[in-house]
């Protein structure tokens, strides 16, 4: 009788071509691959280089999501020389090697990890790489995702496979019923506050418990896309129910009697009874709050009802001087609440949380208030399809009367690779998954939280409880 299994291990198993040494590394088969213009340009340069040929062009889903602008008005040019390159390199890419592409114009457009589960190209059971590091988006359909740097692009291209080193298993078992106005994004910021922004390195994680299955897929996507922030390369879900109804319409996912046969196959995908952990971490979530990040790594995050921490409270002479740097970037005072910190800018998008649900989630708390009048702010949908889905619903008038941007889809002030840039100083309030220095501009100062926080901060101007809102209406 075989050992228990994780299905981490049974994602690894079952795509191991060969081991290469007793360290654990294998070569790994991928079955797909998302690609974007922005990390894969010397990749493909390599291969022209070599005179090799794309393995399987079926295998990668080519996408433009960071450099292109989110004006609301759509135009294929690009804002700057430099962007407009890459997306013409990437073009020329897509069609000398055979790839599919979803360009600037393609009404299937979008960021790439909202794009490729709505239309279904990521399945319960696949091992998917891409030059993105959020790819562990995929973990909330069942499937392995992690993100690949260029030289390991090149190599998936030319051979479908990669040189793999097998991770540690992290199990992190999620209780208790979220309470009004919390949500995945909570429950992730809370798991990255409490084990650290390097807390899973060298870990894979397993996500599981009566939380977990109660999310709808679209949060576990949130969780899984964050899951990276804490140093993991890869998080998962097994796939349930609610995973095959998501799929089943989607337009790549199988049809017929090979959807009966798959999804038999995809309830076989959970970790075994008796299957042991490297690590396992509990969360508790029933008493959680909203949170938000007060510093600039994803661990520097606290209760929104919370206070802005005192370095001098820290023993650690580096860890003090880490909070301290991060205290004077910010511009915050120990002590101060949370919510007397006062923003300029608002945005809610990026591939962690601008999907239809997140967007009804801010149309529910923005309906018949208006932004504060010293606040911009900004809504850029994760794809095309949900921009049409939002407007089909109404939602995309109710964001228009109550003072917000309504975009076009793409990685917009995410990471601040097109127009969509904070200038120094500006304080923004933001449904993203980083608040580094520089990230949506230099010397900008971004707070991480909820898309329906981010609504509520924009409503009040300053960093405000969005379950105020809800006591209100």
């Amino acid at each position: 009788m075989s050992r228990p299994r994780t299905l981490y291990q049974k994602h690894i198993d079952s795509h191991t071509v060969c081991t290469l040494d007793d360290q654990g590394h294998v070569l790994l088969y991928v079955n797909r691959q998302v690609a974007n213009e922005y990390t894969s340009p010397q990749a493909f340069s390599g291969m022209r280089e070599a005179g090799r040929e794309v393995w399987r062009p079926g295998a990668t889903l080519a996408v433009v999501d960071h450099v292109n602008p989110t004006a609301p008005a759509r135009t294929a040019t690009m804002p700057d020389a430099g962007g407009a390159q890459q997306v013409s390199y990437f073009e020329k890419n897509c069609r000398d090697f055979g790839i599919e592409l979803f360009d600037v114009l393609d009404k299937r457009q979008g960021i790439e990890h909202v794009v490729a589960p709505e239309q279904g190209f990521i399945l319960p059971g696949m091992v998917v790489a891409a030059g993105d590091s959020h790819t562990t988006t995929y973990g909330a359909l069942g499937a392995f995702g992690f993100g690949i740097g260029t030289s390991e692009i090149e190599h998936l291209l030319a051979t479908q496979t990669l040189v793999y080193k097998r991770l540690k298993t992290l199990r992190v078992t999620v209780n208790g019923v979220l309470g009004a106005g919390v949500t995945s994004k909570d429950i992730i910021m809370a798991l990255i506050e409490n084990i650290g922004a390097s807390g899973a390195t060298g870990y894979a994680i397993e996500f599981a418990g009566p939380a977990i299955e109660a999310l709808s897929v679209e949060a576990r996507m949130t969780i899984c896309n964050m899951a990276v922030e804490a140093g993991a390369r890869g998080a998962f879900m097994a796939p349930d129910d609610k995973v095959f109804a998501y799929l089943q319409l989607k337009p790549r996912a199988p049809k017929g009697e090979l959807w009966t046969r798959a999804v038999e196959h995809w309830k076989t995908l959970h970790s075994d009874d008796g299957a042991v952990f490297d690590r396992e971490v509990t969360l508790d979530v029933a008493a959680l709050e909203p949170m938000v990040t007060w510093g600039t790594s994803p661990d520097q995050a606290a209760p929104v009802g919370g206070h802005v921490p005192d370095p001098a409270a820290q023993p650690d002479p580096i860890l003090r001087q880490g909070l301290q740097r991060a205290l004077d970037y910010m511009g915050l005072q120990p002590g101060m609440p949370l919510s007397d910190v006062v923003i300029s800018h608002a945005f809610i998008g990026s591939c962690t949380n601008a999907r239809i649900e997140d967007l009804r989630d801010v149309a529910r708390v923005v309906r018949g208030k208006h932004v504060a009048t010293h606040v911009r702010a900004m809504i850029v949908p994760g794809s095309t399809l949900v921009r049409q889905q939002a407007e089909d619903e109404g939602l995309a008038q109710i964001f228009l009367d109550a003072g917000f941007e309504w975009r076009q889809s793409g990685c917009s002030m995410c990471l601040a690779m097109n127009d969509d840039v904070l200038a120094p100083g500006d304080r923004c309030a933001s449904s993203t998954n980083r608040n580094f220095e520089g990230r949506q501009g230099a010397g900008a100062r971004t707070h991480l939280m909820s898309p329906a926080m981010v609504a509520a901060a924009a409503i009040s101007g300053h960093l405000t409880d969005v379950r105020t809102f809800a006591q209100e209406a």
